[in-house]
C-alpha cells in the first residue's frame, strides 16, 4: 500500500494546486468574495510541500527495502546494492528525479506562503498563482506520464540494477544540489511573473526574490563543481568538462542565475536595472527547462541522460512552449509599462554589471547555439560536432573582458565615479598580471593564447577580489561583502587551475608489464601487480602503481577495470595521487596478446584548484546569502520593537471642544 499511498498524496497536491491557482485568479479579479479567495492561496501553497515530500519519503522507502513490485525499483534497483545506491537510485532515474524535482518545487512554494511578507499582497497572490501554473505543468508529467509508483504484476524476482557508472557517492550529491538550484529559478520566475501581472516592480520586489536567485545559485555552483570532478574522476578520460550537451545544461541556467543575481541586487539597493531584472527572472528559468527538455526528451544519448521516451519529451516541449512562449509574451505585453528606474553615469558599478551581464548573456547565447545546433542538423540527416574548439575561444572574447571588469568594477562608487579615483588602487593588479605575462612568454612560450590569459587575468583578478576590504574594519564589514569578495577570488582560483591544466599537463598512453618502469612529468612509476579483487556486486582486476615525484616519497595507487553483473558493464575506476601542485591520474585499460597491459597516465598541474575554486565561489554566496537573511530578521525585529513601542506608548490625542 505505499506506493497506492504515495500516488494519492500527489494525486492531493495536485488538487490543492488547483485549487492555488483557482483561488488566486478569483482574488486577482476581485469582487464579490476575492478576500475569502485570498485567504485559501497561502493554505493551499503551504500544504503541497509536506504531502509532496511524503510521497518523495515513500518512494525513497520502496527502494530502500526494494520492492519489487514497483516497476521503478526493478528497473533501477537490486537487492545486493549497497545501501547508499539504493537510496541514491532512488533520483538515479527519470520517474524518481522528476518526484525530487516536483518535491523541491512544493517545498519552495510552502516557504514562499508561508514565510514572504515583503511583497504587496495583491503581487504576492499573483506569485503564488504563476508558481501554481508551473507545478500543475510537473504534477500532470508525474501523474500521466511519468509514475514513478506504477506496480509491476507479477513481481519479479530480481531488479536490472543501476548503471554502474552512476553507483558512485557522486550521485547522491550532484543530482540533488542541481535540482534545488533548477527549481529554485522557478521561483524567480514565479516572482517575476507577478510583478509583470500586477506592475509592481520596485526594491522590495528585488528584495523579495533575491534570496531565492542567491540560494539557486549556490545549489548550482556546488552541483556544477560536484558533477565536474564526479566526471572527472569517474569516465577516466581524464578532462574535467567535455561541453557534453548535458553538462551545458546545467552551465547555461548558472550563466543567467548569474547574471540575474547581480541585477536584483543593484534593483534591491539602487532601484535600477528593472527591465533586466524581469527578463532574466524568465530567461534564467527557461534555460532550466531547456535543460530539462534536452536531458529527458530522448533526443540525446548521453551518460546524464535519462530518459529515451519522445512521448516524454513532447510533453515537456508543450510545458517549455505554454511557460516560456507565456513569460515572454506577458514581458513583450507589459516591458513598456515599467519603469527603467534610476539612472546611472557610464563610470559606475551600475556599469560595471550591465556589462558583465551582457557578456553572460552572450556566453549563454554561444552554448545555447552549440548545444542546439547538431540537434538541429542531426535531425536533417547531417552529423555536426560541436566541441572546444569552438565553445572555447568563442566564449573567451566575451569571458575574458568580463574579468577585467570584475577587477574593477567593485571599487567603483554606486551611480558614478572616476576612474582616476581608483588608479592608484589598480597598480598592484595590473602589475601583477603584467609580470605573470611576462614571465609566460619567456618560461613557456609555447602554451597559447588562452592559457597565457588565463593565468595573467587570474592572478589580476585574485588581487583585486580583496581590494574592497582595504580601508575597511573587517569586524564590521557586512557579509554580504565578504561573499563578494570570497567569490571573485574562488572564481580567479578555478581560473588558475583550468589555465594550468590546459597548458602545463601531460599524458603518457604506455603498455607496461609488472615491472616495467615510466616516467610522466616529474614522476617515476612502476607497475608491480595485476590482481583480481571482488567487491559488493562488482569483481575487478586491479593495478598497483608505485610512484614517485622527482624521486620523493613513495605513493601506491590502485586503478581498477570493474566488470558489473547486473546490469552487465565494465568501467575504468580511476586512481588519484594529489599533491599541493596537482594531480596524478591512473587508469588501467586491458591486456594485449603480448602479455602487456595499457596504462593511461596523466600529470596535471593544480588541477583542483577548479574545484577548490568552485567551492570557495559557493561559500562565498552562502555567506551573502546567509547575511541578507540576517539583515531581513533584523529589521523585521526592529519593525516590530518600533510597532510594540507605539503600542505601549501611544500619542495623546488633541483637545476639542470648549475644554480646548
Amino acid at each position: 500500500m505505499i506506493a497506492e499511498a504515495g500516488l494519492a498524496l500527489l494525486w492531493f497536491a495536485a488538487a490543492l494546486a488547483v485549487l492555488q491557482l483557482f483561488a488566486s485568479a478569483m482574488a486577482l479579479k476581485g469582487g464579490d468574495g476575492s478576500a475569502e479567495m485570498t485567504g485559501l492561496v497561502r493554505p493551499a501553497a503551504i500544504m503541497q510541500g509536506p504531502l509532496v515530500a511524503l510521497s518523495f519519503a515513500m518512494l525513497i522507502w520502496l527502494f530502500i527495502r526494494t520492492d519489487l513490485s514497483v516497476l521503478l525499483v526493478a528497473t533501477n534497483s537490486h537487492s545486493a546494492k549497497p545501501f547508499i545506491y539504493k537510496l541514491a537510485g532512488t533520483w538515479g532515474n527519470h520517474e524518481g528525479s522528476m518526484l525530487l524535482w516536483v518535491t523541491v518545487m512544493a517545498l519552495s512554494g510552502s516557504f514562499v506562503g508561508l514565510f514572504e511578507r515583503r511583497l504587496p499582497e495583491r503581487t504576492m497572490i499573483a506569485t503564488l498563482a504563476a508558481q501554481a501554473f508551473v507545478s500543475l505543468g510537473f504534477y500532470a508529467f508525474l501523474l500521466f506520464s511519468s509514475n514513478p509508483f506504477e506496480r509491476l504484476d507479477p513481481p519479479v524476482a530480481e531488479g536490472n540494477g543501476l548503471n554502474p557508472l552512476l553507483q558512485d557517492i557522486g550521485l547522491a550529491f550532484h543530482p540533488p544540489t542541481l535540482y534545488v538550484g533548477y527549481v529554485g529559478l522557478s521561483v524567480a520566475f514565479s516572482f517575476a511573473v507577478g510583478a509583470l501581472l500586477t506592475r509592481e516592480v520596485g526594491p522590495a520586489f528585488a528584495r523579495a526574490m533575491r534570496p531565492w536567485v542567491l540560494g539557486s545559485w549556490i545549489f548550482l555552483t556546488v552541483g556544477i563543481t560536484a558533477g565536474s570532478y564526479w566526471a572527472y574522476y569517474e569516465l577516466g578520460w581524464g578532462g574535467w568538462w567535455f561541453w557534453d550537451p548535458v553538462e551545458n545544461a546545467s552551465l547555461m541556467p548558472w550563466l543567467a542565475a548569474t547574471a540575474l543575481l547581480h541585477s536584483a541586487s543593484v534593483l534591491a539597493s539602487r532601484d535600477a536595472l528593472r527591465i533586466w531584472t524581469l527578463m532574466l527572472g524568465v530567461v534564467a528559468f527557461s534555460m532550466s527547462m531547456v535543460g530539462t527538455f534536452l536531458v529527458r526528451s530522448g533526443i540525446l544519448t548521453s551518460v546524464h541522460a535519462f530518459a529515451v521516451d519522445p512521448e516524454r519529451g513532447s510533453f515537456i516541449l508543450v510545458l517549455l512552449a505554454i511557460y516560456i512562449g507565456g513569460a515572454l509574451a506577458l514581458f513583450g505585453a507589459r516591458a513598456s509599462t515599467v519603469s527603467e528606474g534610476k539612472q546611472f553615469s557610464l563610470v559606475s558599478r551600475e556599469a560595471g554589471l550591465v556589462f558583465n551581464n551582457i557578456a553572460l548573456t552572450a556566453i549563454l547565447g554561444i552554448v545555447l547555439l552549440g548545444t542546439l545546433y547538431p540537434l538541429l542538423t542531426e535531425a536533417f540527416d547531417t552529423k555536426v560536432s560541436v566541441g572546444p574548439p569552438y565553445f572555447n575561444p568563442v566564449s573567451a572574447i566575451f569571458a575574458f573582458p568580463m574579468i577585467v571588469v570584475m577587477m574593477v568594477g567593485p571599487l567603483l562608487r554606486w551611480r558614478g565615479d572616476s576612474l582616476a579615483r581608483i588608479g592608484k588602487r589598480l597598480i598592484a593588479p595590473v602589475v601583477l598580471t603584467l609580470a605573470v605575462l611576462a614571465g609566460t612568454a619567456v618560461l613557456a612560450p609555447g602554451i597559447g593564447v588562452m592559457a597565457t590569459l588565463g593565468l595573467c587575468l587570474s592572478v589580476g583578478l585574485a588581487i583585486a577580489s580583496v581590494l574592497p576590504l582595504l580601508g575597511r574594519d573587517l569586524r564590521r564589514t557586512p557579509l554580504a561583502t565578504w561573499g563578494m569578495v570570497l567569490g571573485h577570488f574562488g572564481l580567479a582560483v578555478a581560473l588558475f587551475g583550468m589555465a594550468s591544466e590546459s597548458a602545463f599537463s601531460t599524458e603518457r598512453l604506455v603498455a607496461a608489464r609488472p615491472g616495467d618502469a615510466v616516467e610522466v612529468g616529474p614522476w617515476q612509476m612502476r607497475l608491480r601487480s595485476i590482481e583480481p579483487v571482488a567487491g559488493p556486486n562488482w569483481t575487478a582486476l586491479e593495478a598497483t602503481i608505485e610512484a614517485r615525484y622527482q624521486g620523493g616519497r613513495l605513493v601506491t595507487l590502485h586503478p581498477q577495470s570493474r566488470t558489473f553483473t547486473q546490469p552487465p558493464q565494465t568501467t575504468n575506476e580511476s586512481a588519484l595521487s594529489t599533491r599541493w601542485n596537482g594531480q596524478l591520474y591512473a587508469v588501467v585499460g586491458e591486456k594485449g596478446e603480448d602479455g602487456r597491459w595499457q596504462l593511461r597516465l596523466w600529470w596535471k598541474p593544480f588541477v583542483p584548484l577548479i574545484w577548490i575554486g568552485g567551492l570557495i565561489v559557493a561559500l562565498g554566496g552562502a555567506l551573502a546569502l546567509v547575511g541578507r537573511v540576517l539583515g531581513d530578521i533584523r529589521r523585521a525585529l526592529q519593525r516590530r520593537r518600533i510597532a510594540m513601542r507605539r503600542e505601549d506608548n501611544p500619542l495623546p490625542r488633541p483637545l476639542s471642544g470648549p475644554a480646548a
